[in-house]
């Protein structure tokens, strides 16, 4: 999967002002709705919140990666939000996060969902990135940062 087609520089945001988990979650989907990716902001809201509450979505090394699957979504959407300051989020390693990828899919399609999350999952092993995706000074240095 190629994740510039999913990403744009109107799907990332440099300066998440959120400091709760449900603030940055709420964040994120406005990055969508302002991006017209998502048509039922409310029926995305749940479904991310349903996922969360099964198991949060904090990974490791400052990385939260905030996914669902809504009826309202005919095919895979995602935004990229960067946090100035630390914000708790639950995660695997009892680490706040600061980059926090957000993922949106069809209830009836898996695969690119999966692929996108196993692609991100790769890039964010190297410490390298995501030192470079919070120093990153524009939507476009990210994605610059991911296709390389």
């Amino acid at each position: 999967m190629n994740l510039k087609s999913v990403l744009s520089k109107e799907t990332i945001s440099l300066h998440l002002k959120g400091t709760t988990k449900t603030e940055i979650i709420s964040e994120l989907l406005d990055i969508l709705v302002a991006a017209n990716k998502i048509p039922d902001r409310a029926s995305a809201l749940t479904a991310i919140m349903e996922r969360e509450e099964k198991m949060s979505t904090g990974m490791k090394h400052g990385i939260a990666i905030p996914h669902g699957k809504s009826a309202s979504i005919h095919d895979l959407v995602a935004c990229i939000g960067i946090s100035d300051a630390p914000v708790e989020f639950e995660a695997l390693d009892q680490q706040p996060c600061r980059i926090f990828i957000m993922t949106l899919s069809p209830i009836e399609k898996t695969g690119p969902h999966l692929q996108f999350l196993a692609e991100i999952s790769l890039l964010f092993k190297s410490s390298e990135k995501r030192a470079e995706m919070l120093t990153a000074a524009t939507p476009e240095a990210i994605l610059r940062i991911l296709s390389e």
